[in-house]
């Protein structure tokens, strides 16, 4: 982006290479575009969703439910805080968890409730918000994958207690390395989280708490502001790219993804389920399409967590999933002709199947 150099050389010639007027620009930006009341940059996603769950005093003892398939890190996060976890299965046609299912797990140590908009499909917040005011629970919303969805024409930024987010480089808006934030509406959530995430002090060498080192660095903060205006028109690149595969693929044996009208997906991942998984994968890597599986190991199913003796068996849909779901290419910057590539190349896979 042509606009990036001039930015960098105003911030190199500032003096600010920690917080400062670029940080400060971002964070109310990012708030304004989230609907948000504050917005507070940190250094990655994961702490954003640890600091998260410490700000509202999650901590050993307290349940958090979780999505059982998701990336690891909202895992993490909560045993980052010792905190125990909780997984429910998702819907299999938004891959996002529910109301009906989260209630099931609720006990009177639940304390949290950790939603996941997973590749770019905003969970059915309204639903799932009653639950908690129903039981008195937390709401700390994952959108690192959800930069600019919406669910009934209300962007993702302020529906929970804290939405959690991470700008790596690959997410619809990213940045040059990591970088992460929280928005919300509490103003003493935001002033919490933003002195936790400076070694937990508001006033130089004056530690209030324990806390940590994750503040977001200005020049990521440059490059998100300057990239910030084109979101939407990358979403929406993105989402055309969605449309146009999924007219093109209902003729062939693929589970395409299905999602509530009420929900502005984002597409930060295409994804289709197929029986020859691997098979096609490997085709479409021959022709010089790269795919990715998320996730090819569920959280459940990761060594690290072999000490919470899961029963594997009650994580069918997330197991059944993890070994059908691919992610086809997609982009803001995908041209016609890519697509048209993709299409063609997933039309002779199971030509050669017949």
């Amino acid at each position: 982006m042509t606009e990036l150099e001039p930015q960098f050389k105003h911030f190199l010639s500032s003096g600010y290479f920690i917080g400062g007027p670029a940080v400060d620009n971002f964070e109310n930006s990012w708030a304004d575009y989230c609907g948000s009341e504050y917005a507070v940059g940190l250094g990655n996603g994961l702490d954003a969703l640890t600091l998260s769950l410490k700000a509202l005093g999650i901590s050993s003892g307290d349940e958090v439910i979780v999505p059982s398939n998701t990336y690891i890190a909202t895992w993490l996060a909560v045993s980052n805080c010792n905190a125990q976890i909780v997984p429910v299965e998702p819907n299999p046609d938004s891959y996002n968890i529910e109301a009906e299912e989260i209630v099931k797990k609720i006990t009177p140590k639940t304390k949290a409730i950790i939603p996941v908009h997973l590749y770019g499909a905003p969970a059915q917040m309204p639903s799932i918000l009653n639950v908690a005011r129903k039981y008195g629970l937390y709401v700390i919303e994952d959108a690192a994958q959800a930069h600019g969805a919406a669910i009934d024409n209300k962007k993702i930024g302020s529906h929970g207690d804290i939405v959690a987010w991470s700008f790596y480089p690959s997410k619809n808006l990213g940045a040059l390395g990591h970088a992460g934030a929280i928005t919300t509406n509490c103003a003493d959530i935001a002033q919490k989280i933003r002195m936790m995430a400076n070694y937990g002090s508001k006033i130089k060498y004056k530690n209030e708490i324990i806390g940590v080192n994750s503040r977001l660095d200005p020049i990521q903060a440059v490059v998100l502001s300057t990239k910030l205006a084109y979101l939407d028109r990358w979403n929406k690149n993105r989402y055309d790219t969605a449309k146009f595969y999924n007219k093109q693929l209902q003729s062939l044996p693929l589970k395409l993804p299905k999602y509530a009208q009420n929900i502005n997906h984002v597409y930060h991942q295409f994804i289709i389920e197929c029986e020859n998984r691997d098979d096609l994968m490997r085709f479409l890597h021959r022709r010089g399409i790269e795919t990715m599986v998320h996730y090819p190991v569920p959280p459940f199913k990761q060594k690290a967590y072999k000490h919470l003796n899961l029963n594997i068996s009650e994580y069918k849909i997330a197991s059944g999933m993890s070994n059908r779901m691919l992610s086809l290419p997609i982009s803001p910057v995908l041209t016609t002709e890519d697509k048209e590539y993709v299409i063609e190349a997933v039309d002779d896979f199971f030509k050669l199947l017949q």
